[in-house]
């Protein structure tokens, strides 16, 4: 499968999994609908996927919301077929995409190394 293709189902698959977790499809009182898809990383042979997930609220709700969509996963599955259209549908695993909390805590850093050097 070409890059091109293979970037093309990635962003299907973020696409769709991101649709079924705002529209409120996955019924998991776990699942904070708050919870965003940021990245798909998907096998070449296209069997597996990962599905990296993160929120705005604390490290716990983003942990409750993984699982919950571990436990959803051939639910989530069975409907990502219907949209692929592919022979095979990549089986999902999700997991915690703790990039957005560095981020604001390296952004906090800089900013106070910032005050600090200006006085």
């Amino acid at each position: 499968m070409s890059e091109v293709s293979q970037a093309r189902l990635e962003a299907k698959i973020l696409e769709a999994v991101s649709s079924l977790i705002v529209s409120g499809a996955i019924k998991n009182h776990n699942l904070s609908t708050l919870t965003s898809v940021t990245r798909v990383e998907l096998a070449p042979d296209n069997t597996l996927a990962r599905v990296f997930c993160s929120s705005l609220y604390d490290d716990a709700s983003l942990e409750k919301s993984v699982s919950a969509l571990n436990s959803a996963s051939g639910f989530i599955q069975r409907r990502l077929a219907q949209v692929l259209r592919t022979k095979n549908t990549p089986v999902l695993t999700f997991f915690k995409d703790n990039s957005y909390i560095e981020g604001e805590r390296i952004n906090n850093l800089i900013d106070e190394a910032m005050k600090e050097h200006n006085g």
